[in-house]
């Protein structure tokens, strides 16, 4: 018996396989090497790897828009165009969650637990959070889930698949729950995710069991063949395929698989949340896109019945749910849920002009989302004392570093706390702005031309009743977005009187060094006064004034700032010049059978 070593394609696997390196590379980091030089290391892989990813794409473009693409490993993986593109946007939008991911406030704390497997309240993270220490494995486990993203929109059968969902998945359960604020409601998330997860998966292989029952292989194309020719066993194939869609758009966050989102959004580091509302969606999208293209079109009268369903619900939902929500995280979530909705009207269209119009929606919402985010991250509370609610930047810059870590709070994620932001912090306001308009597809933003498209190839698709939906449920979830805007620059902050007069020097009372004849005195009592001079006089105490709670927007290194910059600025060039990107996706959006 003699075995016959497979010969692999290094130079197409080159994407990938940079990415999982960095992220192997990142955990051996933090076994072997010392603290003071481990965040540096850990920074120099994490960037280096989605640049390295996207020079690696840039080289095999040419080759792959010439030759269509080549199958790697013997068809388990599938480097075509569709999947250099999905690979390029997540390598694009990681590098953008990481400058958010990587940031660190004035005090030089970031967004995770000094201690993920401390007990939240216990003396042991407090004396962690005291000695300053930082939770660097943050960035390996990042790396190792955008490995699996960027191989899932890639797979060629359906073993690879599963592999490929459960590599991006697990370390996403994990970060979900490191959050520095807020670790109860943090650990819970990764929790519900955690579980709803499992489930998901559960059903995904049930799926591919049932499939792999019908056709006897685990290849797309070999399955493709099978579902050509009319058999007893096709019941059986229509529920696989219908429990494949449900463990993608579970990914996705689509409608009736959607109970996860909020909760994960809500407790996830706020970066996290970025990264995973951004890239999950891109990689789980480019697969759902793959299996419904290649395995099942000829099962289209079937699972379109499932599929509009669920868009229509998606849509709906998303929106109407959202138009109530008062915190902003929670808002963003069934933001993300309504997209997803809008994103599968492309899918339904089963062309290629809703392939491109697909690929290029996510990755203006991709670019938006990484940037909404990035701006919640830096909105903090902050406790003041009540006689001086406002607090100007310039002097919360200047306070020293532990009075910024006891006073700087959590993300200020209610929306009342958002009001006056505009007046306050205009640049950073503008931004938001920026991206909830484009969220809202209003013209001249990206994320217009997206919906156009998206909603474009649904009608040339024959789903124009889907297009209708989404475009009335836009114009419904223009709303919050709007509301949020007026909130932000017409809206006084709480407690803010610009009326406000400060008192003359002549009205002010002559302190007097006095001493109360009962020290034991309780507030509201009256108590006699003894002055120095020997006059006496009655007086009330009252007790002192309390701390209050403000909204600011914390100091940091800048790259966040960063970030939410280049959001801002791809969010504007996509929305007036869209035609090179689109031009650009439309020659390569063909998959391999």
């Amino acid at each position: 018996m003699s075995f016959t070593a497979p010969e692999i394609a290094w130079g197409a696997l080159s994407p990938v396989v940079i990415v999982l390196v960095a992220g192997i590379v990142g955990v051996l980091v933090e076994a072997f090497v010392p603290d003071r030089a481990r965040r540096a290391a850990q920074l120099v892989l994490a960037f280096g790897a989605p640049v390295g990813a996207i020079v690696a794409v840039a080289a095999l473009w040419d080759g792959v828009s010439s030759s269509g693409g080549t199958d790697v490993l013997d068809g388990s993986l599938l480097v075509d165009g569709p999947t250099l593109v999905i690979q390029g946007v997540i390598a694009v939008l990681t590098l953008l969650a990481l400058l958010v991911v990587a940031d660190r406030t004035a005090t030089g704390e970031d967004a995770f637990a000094p201690t993920a497997a401390s007990i939240p309240g216990s003396d042991y993270e407090e004396l962690a959070r005291r000695k300053g220490l930082t939770q660097t494995e943050v960035y390996p486990l990042l790396l190792l889930a955008t490995g699996g993203m960027m191989i899932l929109p890639a797979t060629g059968d359906l073993l690879t698949l599963f592999v490929a969902l459960e590599v991006l998945s697990l370390p996403l359960y994990l970060l979900t729950g490191m959050a520095r604020r807020r670790r109860l409601l943090s650990q819970e998330a990764a929790l519900k995710y955690f579980l709803l997860g499992a489930f998901a998966s559960a059903l995904l292989i049930f799926g591919v069991a049932l499939v792999y029952g019908y056709s006897g292989t685990l290849r797309y194309s070999e399955i493709a063949a099978a579902t050509g020719t009319p058999s007893a066993l096709d019941p059986l194939l229509l529920v696989g395929a219908v429990l494949l869609l449900v463990g993608l758009l579970f990914k996705v966050g689509a409608v009736p698989f959607h109970s996860w989102t909020p909760d994960a959004y809500q407790g996830a580091p706020t970066p996290i949340t970025g990264f995973m509302a951004a890239c999950t969606k891109v990689a789980a999208f480019g697969a759902l896109l793959r299996v419904y293209y290649t395995i099942f079109p000829g099962l289209q009268w079937d699972l379109d019945v499932f599929l509009w369903t669920v868009a229509i619900a998606t849509m709906v939902v998303g929106t109407v749910v959202a138009l109530v929500q008062t915190d902003i995280k929670r808002l963003l979530a069934y933001s993300s849920i309504a997209h997803a909705g809008f994103i599968l009207t492309g899918v339904v269209a089963l062309d290629e002009a809703g392939i491109s119009a697909v690929l290029f929606y996510l990755l203006v919402y991709g670019v938006a989302t990484v940037g909404a985010f990035g701006v919640v991250w830096l909105v903090r509370e902050r406790t003041v004392p009540q006689a001086s609610t406002d607090v100007a930047a310039d002097e919360l810059a200047e306070a020293g570093d532990e009075d910024l870590r006891t006073s700087v709070l959590g993300e200020a994620t209610h929306l009342s706390q958002w009001a006056g932001l505009g007046r306050t912090h205009p640049a950073l306001a503008g931004a938001f702005a920026l991206f909830l308009l484009s969220f809202a597809g209003i013209p001249l933003t990206a994320g217009f031309i997206g919906k156009f498209a998206v909603f474009s190839a649904a009608v040339d698709g024959g789903a124009w009743p889907l297009a209708l939906v989404g475009v009335l449920s836009s114009a419904a979830a223009a709303f919050f977005y709007v509301r949020i805007i007026v909130l932000m620059y017409f809206t006084p902050a709480p407690g803010r009187d610009d009326a406000a007069v400060e008192p003359s020097d002549e009205d002010a009372a002559p302190v007097v060094e006095s001493r109360a004849s009962d020290e034991n005195a309780a507030p509201g009592e009256d108590v006699a006064l003894a002055g120095a001079d020997g006059s006496s006089a009655v007086a009330t105490l009252v007790a002192a004034p309390t701390a209050t709670t403000t909204t600011t927007v914390v100091p940091s290194e800048g790259l966040a700032a960063v970030a939410i910059a280049v959001a801002a600025v791809l969010t504007v060039v996509l929305g007036v010049f869209p035609t090179p990107v689109l031009d650009l996706i439309s020659d390569v959006a063909r998959f391999l059978p």
